[in-house]
């Protein structure tokens, strides 16, 4: 097999692959948690077993659309760090980047962060720490890294960056889940108290020399 061949066969694939994300999306967002292998097979007009080609169990398929959504999210965080703007109004943009998100998408979010409600056509829960904590951990590095780039901490900043960037998103993640299942206050105020909390240490900090800024 010819090189031109191989790479036509892999971007067959690569299509093929994302037709099907497309399909459990759709799934997903009719559905939520309660999202299966059947359903999903069905919508893209397949077999169960050639899902499972593809992406070998539910879960792989979970993660491959949780890489799909976190990929997203993590790309709009970062345009709301870019915007121009003081640094207390992109602390509120970051985070109401993330709630308005969690917002317009909710069975996204609960078929990603509460996937063992599932279950449905044979298909067995997930285990919430197991495929969820992931997502949150690769999010918290990646603001970690962007405390580190742009404030100046002092000594430890490394470490100290990325104990805030684990905690922000925790935060973020433990809030939103509340707000989301029982709307107690407008996504503004959530962001301004949310905001408030993280402020004091914030605005003390510098930004860290050569550095864009925060």
């Amino acid at each position: 097999m010819d090189t031109t061949q191989r790479t036509d066969q892999q971007r067959s694939a690569d299509r093929r692959r994302r037709e099907l994300l497309e399909a459990a999306d759709r799934v997903v967002l009719r559905d939520g948690p309660q999202a299966s292998m059947n359903a999903i097979a069905a919508e893209a007009g397949i077999t169960k077993p050639i899902l499972y080609r593809h992406f070998g169990d539910k879960g792989g398929l979970y993660a491959a659309l949780a890489m799909r959504h976190t990929d997203a999210l993590l790309d709009s965080l970062r345009a709301a760090l870019d915007a121009p703007a003081d640094r207390r109004e992109r602390v509120e943009s970051t985070l109401d980047t993330y709630l308005a998100a969690i917002e317009a998408r909710p069975q996204v979010y609960r078929f990603l962060m509460h996937p063992s409600e599932g279950g449905q056509g044979g298909d067995h829960g997930f285990d919430v720490g197991k495929h969820s904590a992931p997502l949150l951990r690769r999010m918290g590095e990646e603001l970690a890294q962007v405390i580190e780039e742009r404030v100046d901490l002092g000594p430890g900043s490394q470490q100290l960056a990325r104990v805030w960037g684990h905690g922000i998103v925790g935060m973020m993640h433990a809030a939103g889940d509340w707000w989301l299942g029982e709307r107690p206050c407008s996504r503004a105020e959530l962001v301004r108290s949310l905001a408030d909390l993280l402020w004091g240490r914030l605005a003390a900090a510098g930004d860290r020399v050569g550095g864009p800024g925060f």
